[in-house]
């Protein structure tokens, strides 16, 4: 059946894909303006007739809440969010400011609660929904120097994610975390840098001098290469597109060459427990509301 469907970060690689491939499934995808303006051949605005831009920034409250309230104005519903929204930093965590932080977190983090608390209510009130947050294996897995800023934004996000999975699960609205593979070294070479030069150039001369050259070189020689953004919408795809109760609370990529997917299982498993043993197991699996 199709869907409508709100994808933010549609600018970005995985974005742009994930957009052509829900459209071409047949659904009905809205991205904002801004996320197709000024783009190539590359650009989501290939995607077809399925595609529908609206002005939304997803940094203002006022901008959402107005494009959510024309998304169900003009459909009567709003089956699927697919939080993508993401701005990635490499260096020395120290070198980065406030300021910087905060604006990767309202990116990274922020963005998704704005977005869920404006269109959750219709998502309850239809009594089913998909909530798909686009997470990173840096989350969890195996740290790597200097991309602390960022993993403790996509933490964040994850935290969130497990929050909103078990408080939505009885309103029938459904979570799935994508967990791409963050260990390609042209990730990190592409990312935002450090304001605070001085502080980053302490690292870069003194004796963490060798850190990021080290690390980068030695991911390069992972047998294992990153999955293909399009490997990402692809899946993306594919859980919107299966049935009622049937979605997987995560999507892992690719050989676990960090550890991330070992790790989720055993934190998963653990907060499986813990539900069943503070009575909470049906908050486990979304409700089915008639």
């Amino acid at each position: 059946m199709s869907k409508v469907i709100i994808v933010t970060g549609a600018a970005n690689s995985i974005g742009r894909r994930t957009c052509r491939t829900l459209v071409q499934a047949g659904h009905t995808v809205y991205v904002s303006m801004r996320d197709i303006d000024g783009h190539d051949e590359h650009g989501v605005e290939e995607a077809g007739t399925g595609l529908r831009t609206i002005a939304f920034d997803v940094s203002s409250e006022a901008s959402v809440n107005s494009a959510i309230d024309a998304i169900v104005a003009e459909n009567n519903r709003l089956d699927v969010i697919v939080h993508n929204a993401r701005q990635v930093l490499y260096g020395p965590a120290e070198a980065f400011t406030p300021d910087q932080l905060a604006e990767l977190y309202d990116t990274n983090v922020l963005s998704a609660q704005r977005l869920n608390r404006a269109a959750l209510p219709q998502l309850r009130k239809q009594g089913q929904g998909l909530l798909i947050w686009v997470s990173s294996s840096s989350a969890r897995g195996g740290s790597v120097p200097f991309l602390g800023a960022y993993a403790s934004s996509k933490a964040a996000l994850d935290a969130l994610a497990l929050g909103y999975a078990g408080e939505l699960a009885r309103w029938g609205v459904e979570t799935t975390i994508v967990v791409p593979s963050a260990l390609g070294p042209g990730h990190y070479i592409r990312s935002g840098r450090p304001l605070d030069t001085v502080r980053a150039e302490e690292y870069a001369d003194g004796p963490t001098a060798d850190l990021s050259e080290i690390a980068l070189s030695a991911l390069a020689q992972l047998p294992a290469k990153d999955r293909t953004p399009q490997d990402v919408a692809a899946a993306i795809a594919d859980v919107v597109d299966l049935p009622f109760g049937q979605r997987p609370l995560r999507v892992h990529f690719g050989p676990d060459d960090d550890g991330a997917a070992a790790v989720d299982a055993v934190a998963d498993s653990v907060r499986t427990e813990l539900l069943r043993r503070i009575g909470l197991e049906d908050i486990l699996k979304p409700a089915f509301i008639g």
